[in-house]
């Protein structure tokens, strides 16, 4: 990134920061605010020293582009939470203040919470992530098989839908994942390598801000800053903590696309085979019942698993979900009995 780029990106940041101040105006997260946007205009400051050097043309102000009007724009009207990500994106510094994640024991009291170790999570989100990806191949598949069979169809017909069905869903969920997870993989990667550009240059900078964000925290002046200091004389947990507490992000959780879309397209079709299976291994009613009972035992087994996510009751889950996907399965399967009526 050359010296007028990063020049602009200071001056931005320092415009939304005001932004911000203004929306959070009453609480003590105005104050941080208006500190980090003096701090990104003294960095400014610093590239335009930067460029006299190189014997470029200084800009004489700065006016904000039509993404940033937009984003000034929506701030006092939606609120800083709501635009976190996207005031992240934009080089705005300390959205991790708006994590609705909230630490177990208050705010962080030593170096170790501060140089991010209870930001760590667990499997337990990739779990969650395959019980929904299990729910929705089968709710949806066994809605298709179920539309299928009361429109009359054969089972073979019936068969051929519902692999159709199966592998068009599995294929959309894995490209659907991919794409999104490689779209956060790059926004991090791109905010990470930023600060590591940051840090490079002006390492002092980066640590009154890094200081500013600990006292909004709760921490005094003086820890924060001695905390700040000795986080950024090691550059590798510097960088790691910047993008913790900055920039809200865990460069531990990046994920990967490709492991993304293949565990998204394993769990769809896993799901999508239950209400299939029956069809495979049987013919007519007993096909057709069979479809039934897998489908209902694997719902109410669904339901109460997400109930270790919610909190509920393992019981009300999986007769919520059975509720839920029984009443998507007879909707599809009496739409289907009418459109076979019609088309017959």
């Amino acid at each position: 990134m050359d010296a007028l780029e990063s020049w602009t990106e200071e001056k931005r940041s320092a415009w939304l920061y005001r932004i911000v101040s203004d929306a959070e105006s009453g609480s003590p997260r105005q104050v941080l605010f208006l500190e980090l946007a003096q701090a990104a205009e003294r960095q400014a400051g610093l590239w335009e020293a930067e460029m006299a050097k190189a014997g470029l043309a200084v800009p004489q102000r700065f006016v904000p582009d039509a993404r940033c009007r937009l984003v000034g724009w929506l701030v006092p009207r939606l609120g800083v939470r709501p635009l976190r990500h996207v005031l992240a994106a934009m080089k705005v510094r300390g959205m991790s203040l708006y994590h609705t994640a909230v630490r177990p024991h208050g705010m962080p009291v030593n170096l170790e919470q501060m140089r991010g170790e209870d930001h760590k999570t667990g499997g337990g989100g990739n779990l969650r992530a395959a019980v929904f990806g299990v729910n929705d191949g089968l709710v949806s598949n066994a809605s298709l098989i179920l539309g299928v069979a009361g429109a009359g169809a054969a089972g073979d017909v019936i068969l051929l839908s519902g692999t159709a069905g199966l592998l068009a869903g599995a294929f959309s969920m894995a490209a659907g994942e991919y794409v999104s997870v490689r779209s956060q993989r790059e926004f991090h990667e791109y905010q990470i390598t930023l600060e590591r550009e940051e840090l490079e240059q002006y390492p002092k900078e980066e640590a009154a801000e890094l200081a500013l964000i600990y006292q909004a925290k709760g921490v005094s002046a003086e820890e924060a800053r001695r905390m700040a200091d000795t986080l950024l004389q090691d550059p590798d947990q510097a960088l790691d903590t910047l993008a913790r507490e900055e920039l809200g992000l865990n460069p531990e959780e990046l994920g990967s696309p490709w492991g993304a879309a293949i565990s998204s397209f394993l769990a769809f079709s896993l799901g999508a085979l239950v209400p299939l299976l029956p069809y495979v291994l049987l013919s007519g009613e007993r096909a057709f019942a069979g479809t039934l009972l897998a489908s209902g035992i694997s719902l109410f087994g669904v339901g109460a698993a997400l109930s270790l996510f919610t909190g509920r009751h393992a019981l009300l889950g999986g007769l919520r979900m059975l509720l839920i996907g029984g009443a998507a399965g007879l909707a599809t399967w009496l739409i289907g009995g009418a459109l076979g009526v019609a088309l017959g």
